[in-house]
């Protein structure tokens, strides 16, 4: 093979990787920070996922109970637990 063929392989090949680096990147910052849930803004559970959680740690499995939506969120701030009518109406 010659060294114009090798020049020309690598740097499309470098191109591709940086293309799915960059991609990667990309679609990590677009994930939301935190636990509210990117369909309805209400707070998400946290699922365990044995494989996700050990593939990515950096990134929490969650499920929303208000519209059902599950998938990826980066870690970050959790919502405060919000009382109850029951708590809220308890005199003591």
């Amino acid at each position: 093979m010659s060294s114009d063929a090798m020049i020309f392989l690598g740097f499309f090949g470098l191109i591709f990787v940086l293309r799915i680096a960059a991609a990667t990147i990309f679609f990590y910052f677009i994930l939301p920070k935190g636990d509210q849930c990117p369909n309805c803004d209400a707070p998400t559970l946290r699922v365990q996922s044995k494989w996700w959680n050990r593939l990515m740690p950096f990134l929490r499995t969650s499920w929303c109970i208000a519209c059902g939506w599950e998938g990826m969120l980066r870690h970050g701030a959790v919502t405060p637990h919000a009382p109850t009518p029951a708590e809220l109406t308890k005199k003591g």
